[in-house]
């Protein structure tokens, strides 16, 4: 299945049932007054979190959703039954907004429905006119419309750790060393297509943490260059990022670093402010030059730097341990 983050519908909520015009007729009853009943409400449409869905392809194959509208009232005084309420299932972590006006709706975090468009009232009969001076009215009230909008939906995946670095860095790696995902890995630029999550578990009595392997980020991302831009919003949510470093590549690793601070700097400067560890990638082929441009550019941020090699597992454990002790240290 194909990784789809963005989606607009439409929707529309139910108009509400029309008010009915009726009278008494029954043989021994005079003059027996009115009895139109009350329409019934139309039904509204909500968004709701199903923790089963990693997407939002299914919304492609079907972009229109509309709620029941509701009954029309009857003759004596039997009100329409209310049009039933629709729920439509996106992926937790979606936020939403009116795709015309930009107005922000709401966020879908976990299983509460999130009202989107509510349905129409239903309209009064006319025996809700009756007065004294008007024991017969002939009028009932339409029903209201329901509420019509466009919708945009952007998924943000909920990780708890982002991991970041330029292509070929060693992300993928990692994640399919640490996690039970499986990820494409090979050995050139942008294997990566789709973010992955991989759930981590640090030890029998460590609570497990999610992962998120991205796109790896070029200079120029956040204004569209390569691939991280249409992912750069999945780091959001990432309570610590990851910065990984390839250790045996050419060049200069402190560039290299700067290049992705700029970028997340220029889609939201709050991520600078992220707990951020320094990874350097690949030590079973490190060169001496960039070991040492790691180290000084992590001294100079005052960030904490560590090495791994995901080939022979060499400090793995160690990168593990301490995400599972920032994790408990935010969430504490």
């Amino acid at each position: 299945m194909n990784f789809v983050d963005e989606a607009v519908i439409h929707v529309e909520a139910g108009r509400g049932g029309n008010g009915c015009v009726a009278f008494r007729r029954e043989k021994f009853v005079p003059r027996g007054g009115p009895a139109g009943g009350d329409g019934g409400d139309g039904g509204s449409l909500y968004l709701r979190g199903d923790a089963q869905l990693g997407t939002l392809q299914h919304l492609r194959f079907q972009a229109h959703y509309r709620a029941e509208r509701g009954r029309h009232g009857e003759g004596s005084n039997r009100t329409g039954r209310s049009g039933e309420d629709f729920f439509v299932a996106v992926p937790l972590g979606t936020a939403v907004r009116d795709a015309e006006s930009g107005e922000w709706l709401g966020e879908i975090l976990d299983e509460e429905p999130l009202l989107v468009v509510r349905g129409g009232r239903g309209g009064r009969g006319n025996a809700r006119f009756a007065t004294a001076t008007n024991q017969a009215p002939r009028r009932a009230d339409p029903g209201g419309e329901g509420e019509v909008r466009s919708l945009r939906l952007e998924l943000k995946l909920l990780a708890d750790v982002g991991v970041v670095g330029l292509p070929n860095a060693g992300k993928s790696t990692l994640i399919s060393v640490v996690s039970a995902a499986r990820p494409k890995i090979a050995d050139y630029p942008f294997t990566t297509l789709v973010p992955q999550l991989g759930v981590v578990t640090p030890g029998p009595d460590g609570d497990p943490f999610v992962i998120a392997d991205l796109p790896g980020l070029i200079a120029g991302a956040s204004e569209g260059a390569g691939l991280g831009h249409r992912f750069l919003r999945h780091v959001e949510r990432c309570r610590v990022l990851l910065h990984l470093v390839d250790l045996a590549a050419e060049g200069s690793a402190g560039e290299e670093i700067a290049t992705v601070e700029r970028e997340l700097a220029r889609f939201s400067a709050e991520l600078t402010q992220r707990p951020r560890l320094l990874v350097g990638t690949k030590l079973d082929a490190a060169t001496p030059e960039r070991r040492a441009e790691l180290a000084r550019a992590a001294e100079q941020r005052g960030l904490e730097r560590l090495e791994i090699s995901s080939v022979t597992g060499e400090g793995v454990d160690r990168l593990v341990g301490r995400l599972a002790g920032l994790l408990g240290a935010r969430a504490g």
